[in-house]
C-alpha cells in the first residue's frame, strides 16, 4: 500500500497524504530541495518552518540537540496529536528549521500515517495541504487543484478518511522547563 509513496519520497518528490490530523504535504525531512518545493507549492515564506513526523520516541535524539525533560512526559502521555517545538534541531536542513534553529516534531500514534513513516525509516515533513493563508483541508475534497496538481503522488488510506480532522496542538518548550502553547 505504501510502495509507490515510498519510491516518491526517496526520489525527493512531494506526496499528498492523510496525516494523523488533516491532509498534508510531505517529503523526506532531510531533502533540502524537496522542502524548497513545498515552500514554492504552498507559496509560503521560507521564514516559517514545517513539522516533521516520527514513529518512535527515541528518534527525538536523532533530530533534537537537547530534549527538555518535560518533553518526554508530554510525548508519552498526549492523548491527542501534539506537536512540540524543540529549541535546537540537528541532522536536518536549515530550511526545515525555524530561524532560531528550533524544530517542530510530532510523534505519530495514527496507524496509517505511522506505517508510512516507519517504512520510510526516517522523518517526513508534514504541513497542511493548502496554499499559505487559505484554510487547512479537513477532507480530500477540500484540497485545491493547485495543490493536487503540484504533487508527484497522492496516498489515500484504503480504510477511508481520518476521523480526526483538526490540526495538532502545538507547544513550544525551553530547556529550563518553560513552555508556551502556540495552538491549543
Amino acid at each position: 500500500m505504501y510502495h509507490e509513496a515510498l519510491q516518491h519520497l526517496r526520489k525527493g518528490d512531494l506526496i499528498l497524504y492523510p496525516s494523523d490530523t488533516i491532509w498534508g504535504l510531505g517529503c523526506d525531512a532531510r531533502n533540502e530541495k524537496a522542502i524548497e518545493k513545498i515552500f514554492s507549492l504552498k507559496q509560503r515564506p521560507d521564514s516559517k518552518s514545517f513539522i516533521i513526523l516520527i514513529t518512535k520516541i527515541d528518534q527525538l535524539s536523532e533530530y533534537v540537540l537537547e530534549v527538555p525533560e518535560l518533553a518526554w512526559n508530554l510525548v508519552e502521555f498526549a492523548e491527542k496529536p501534539l506537536t512540540i517545538i524543540y529549541p535546537k534541531g540537528k541532522n536536518l536542513p536549515p530550511n526545515l528549521m525555524g530561524e532560531d534553529g528550533s524544530i517542530a516534531i510530532r510523534l505519530l500514534k495514527d496507524e496509517f500515517c505511522k506505517g508510512l513513516v516507519h517504512k520510510f525509516e526516517r522523518a517526513i515533513v508534514s504541513t497542511s495541504a493548502n496554499i499559505s493563508g487559505q484554510s487547512s483541508p479537513l477532507k480530500f475534497e477540500d484540497i485545491s487543484l493547485e495543490i493536487i496538481n503540484g504533487v508527484d503522488y497522492i496516498l489515500k488510506n484504503p480504510k477511508g478518511e481520518n476521523k480526526n480532522t483538526q490540526p495538532s496542538q502545538i507547544v513550544k518548550l525551553g530547556l529550563g522547563g518553560e513552555f508556551e502553547f502556540i495552538r491549543k
